[in-house]
């Protein structure tokens, strides 16, 4: 699968050695819709990525329009912009300061582990990204 010619076959940036929060490789988030700071589908982050995009979650309803509600208006779609709107049970590669702002909120998104970036660690506890994870509880 090759996107902008910047995928490998299985999903993965070519240059990135990037870790997930087991420890692990980093796993695709979503290639549909294609999510993660540089659109390679991961949630890798680098120097440009001052929003920290690592956070692997499947939107719910509540989270969206949490989102809205603090100015960041993820369920339209901006196709000037390649952006199709996110509708609720999609995954995509949150911010980590908004993931946590949605757990003090109440209305955090379950996590994909092995696609959540281990930069993520240095703003939510490893504990909260497991009480939320759809793949350690029998999730996705």
């Amino acid at each position: 699968m090759t996107t902008n010619g910047r995928l490998t076959t299985n999903g993965r940036h070519p240059d990135s050695a990037a870790r997930n929060v087991l420890g692990g490789p980093l796993a695709t988030c979503s290639v549909q819709p294609l999510t993660g700071f540089y659109r390679t589908g991961c949630c890798d982050t680098g120097p440009d990525d001052v929003g920290v995009h690592v956070v692997c979650a499947r939107v719910t309803a509540e989270f969206l329009a949490f989102s809205r509600s603090r100015g960041n208006d993820l369920s339209t779609p901006r196709p000037e912009y390649g952006f199709p709107g996110l509708q609720p049970g999609d995954r995509w590669c949150l911010c980590a300061a908004r993931w946590q702002e949605a757990l003090e909120a109440g209305v955090a998104p379950p996590v994909v582990l092995a696609a959540t970036h281990e930069a993520a660690l240095a703003v939510v506890q490893r504990a909260d990204l497991l009480r939320h994870a759809l793949d350690v509880a029998g999730g996705d």
